[in-house]
């Protein structure tokens, strides 16, 4: 199914916050028809209602039978949020949700099991096209669901297919929640730099740049991420001073990060209970 079918049945968005936003604007950027698109947000922010100035059914009566119905709501909405399209359910339309925490078990039992479900995890860098999700569909989801929900999720970034929705809390764990770890190296890289002597102005300048930079390169270099931490350490420098103390077997990135990871797939867990 392509953006031309989604364009005849039409697309449902519930909930246009940051991830809504950012999906939506990369679907009308590749072919989806404003008017074939139906938002429900009881806030809409000042682009969603220019969109509906456009002809966008902002809040309005909903298809009959879209091709896809798009969860983007927080979870603590959940309760709210799905009475108003579970009447989507047992039908042709594909429910995909990208809100953490819920499982696909609670999605069925709200549209019961014959429904198509996707449950998808993307990450904030979707927000600028570079994004990475991972799906899974239930036992009802056809190759063809999950084949509409990659190209649909691909608009803002990469998309992988999990073994089994077991695999979810870890994938949250790590791209998921991963930006905010990535966010807090660059705060805490510029604080050591003031520590230094640098101004924090300048220290963070560098830091932000640093990790941008190195995050750029990971992307488009062939080398693994081992190779190119090897390639930029000359033995006895000032790098491989640093790296002997941030990869300690005890006290280092690496365990620091399994304890971190850990953290963040148990909460999962226990908040799709």
């Amino acid at each position: 199914m392509t953006l031309d079918k989604i364009n005849e049945s039409g697309l449902v968005l519930l909930g246009c916050g940051k991830m809504g936003s950012a999906m939506l604007e990369g679907w009308l950027g590749r072919g989806l028809d404003v008017r074939a698109t139906w938002v429900l947000d009881p806030n809409p922010s000042p682009w969603v209602q220019e969109l509906a100035a456009k002809g966008l059914h902002l809040n309005v009566g909903m298809p009959e039978s879209p091709a896809v119905v798009l969860i983007a709501v927080k979870p603590q909405m959940m309760g709210a949020a799905l009475p108003l399209i579970a009447g989507f359910g047992g039908k042709d339309t594909l429910i995909l949700t990208v809100a953490a925490g819920t499982t696909i078990a609670t999605y069925e039992a709200v549209f019961g099991q014959g429904t198509h479900i996707v449950r998808a995890m993307p990450n904030t860098p979707a927000a600028v096209g570079r994004g990475i999700t991972a799906i899974v569909g239930n036992g009802a989801a056809t190759g063809d669901d999950l084949d509409l929900a990659e190209v649909l999720l691909a608009a803002v970034g990469q998309v992988v297919r999990l073994e089994g929705e077991h695999q979810m809390d870890a994938v949250t764990a790590v791209s998921g929640s991963g930006p905010a770890y990535v966010f807090h190296l660059i705060e805490a890289l510029a604080a050591a730099g003031v520590a230094e002597g640098l101004s924090p102005e300048l220290s963070m300048q560098l830091a932000r740049a640093t990790v941008t930079g190195a995050g750029e390169l990971a992307h488009r270099a062939p080398e693994s991420a081992e190779q190119l931490r090897i390639n930029v350490t000359s033995p006895g420098g000032t790098t491989a001073a640093a790296l002997a103390v941030l990869m300690e077997a005890e006290t280092g990135f690496p365990p620091l990060l399994r304890r971190a990871v850990k953290a963040a797939a148990d909460r999962g867990r226990e908040l799709g209970k």
